[in-house]
């Protein structure tokens, strides 16, 4: 799954040749799971239609600030496009429109939503060769990198001019891997790999029943999925789960029992700087596992338990520099408690949740969490999704770790 998938993407057009290749720019963000809005100069329209872009992106072009045609005009709001997209494209970017960016001058729909715009910006300049050499282009450049504005480099080829040399814009898939490769090397936790584990342990009693517990795994998954966004390398190790997850940065390995969980987390630990385990593993298991399915006989039936292995003590005596997370899921003595398996288990910070908040725990979509680390330290929650659970966690980690 792309790093842009589920994002924003505004694409702006300017009028150049090179305009007639955002129709397959539009298809490539489209594909890569982004939602797209198309907003045009008046002059770029003599070279690719309205039609064909909005046909692609599914969502209406807009190239002024009303629409003419309309009896009942309808302001085109540059605010908004601005604040809606998360990343903004301006492909081609010719030498007038990089230069009234540059200078400020806001004449059309789209430099209006240049200059509202709040994301980052992405321009792939598209001009002659002596256009692209030109010392006014050049201060162009030069003043939006200042900005903050990422340039993405034109390429040397056969112009429009019949000329061959510098100014050609970046082909489409070029654009989109340069974007991707640009938003990952930003992420907090590029280079980083991070073990997560997620759902419940089933221990087995014969070949058909077993001891389990109600853990869904959305915790985990939420926390892998917000960890991949962030640019980690993601090993996952998941018990039972309805949960899905596909991202190109997450690696699953499905188990089934705690001795299972032990073993593929113990091999994963050694190379993971940050280890996050939100699995409910089972603390006992049947110390005899009948090899044909029980019979119900008596009136009663008696199981002789014995204690799993500790995973996240087992893997916080071997611990060297990773950062260590538990979970810790209580019904009194809350606080006391969660100190009490953060120093046990020599853990850099635990989450602590309640099955006395409502809303918390098994089974839900969301939940309240209080962190606690090995310097005393205690953060309370409000009642939030899982999903901005997970940002808060992954959030006090970098936090930690870039101390």
């Amino acid at each position: 799954m792309s790093i842009l998938s589920g994002k924003n993407i505004l694409l702006g057009i300017s009028a150049g040749i090179a305009a007639y290749k955002t129709a397959n720019l539009v298809r490539l963000f489209i594909k890569a799971g982004a939602s797209v809005k198309v907003v045009m100069t008046p002059a770029s329209k003599d070279f690719i239609t309205p039609l064909t872009l909005s046909t692609l992106s599914k969502n209406p072009v807009q190239s002024s600030f009303y629409n003419e045609d309309d009896d009942n005009a309808v302001w085109n709001n540059h605010v908004d496009l601005g604040l809606w997209a998360d990343y903004f494209v301006i492909a081609p970017a010719t030498a007038n429109t990089l230069s009234k960016m540059a200078n400020g001058v806001c004449d059309n729909l789209l430099l209006a939503t240049y200059l509202s715009a709040k994301c980052p910006v992405y321009f792939a300049p598209a001009m002659d060769l002596d256009m692209y050499k030109h010392p006014s282009t050049l201060q162009s450049f030069q003043k939006l990198k200042e900005f903050k504005n990422i340039m993405i480099p034109a390429t040397s080829g056969e112009l429009a001019s019949g000329l061959v040399g510098e100014g050609r814009m970046a082909e489409p898939e070029d654009i989109l891997t340069f974007i991707e490769n640009d938003i990952l090397n930003k992420l907090p936790l590029k280079g980083k790999k991070v073990l997560i584990t997620a759902g419940p342990t089933y221990e087995a009693i014969d070949p058909v029943r077993f001891i389990g517990n109600h853990s869904s795994g959305k915790m985990g998954f939420e926390i892998a999925k917000k960890a991949a966004s962030l640019g980690a390398e993601v090993t996952l190790i998941s018990g039972p789960t309805q949960q899905k997850v596909s991202h190109s940065l997450i690696h699953v390995t499905h188990i089934t029992s705690a001795e299972d969980m032990y073993q593929q987390a113990s091999a994963a630990f050694p190379d993971a700087d940050i280890a996050i385990f939100a699995a409910a593993v089972a603390d006992y298991k049947p110390k005899h596992v009948a090899t044909q399915k029980i019979k119900k006989a008596d009136s009663t039936l008696t199981l002789e338990l014995e204690k799993t292995k500790d995973i996240l003590a087992s893997l916080g005596k071997t611990k060297t520099n990773q950062f260590l997370v538990g979970f810790a899921l209580e019904t009194n003595n809350e606080l006391e408690n969660a100190k009490a398996k953060l120093k046990k288990k020599n853990l850099n910070l635990i989450v602590l949740n309640s099955l006395n908040d409502k809303g918390a725990g098994f089974k839900t979509e969301t939940n309240k969490v209080t962190l606690i680390d090995n310097k005393d330290r205690v953060t309370q929650y409000e009642l939030k999704s899982k999903q901005e659970v997970a940002s808060d966690i992954l959030k006090e980690i970098i936090h930690q770790i870039n101390a």
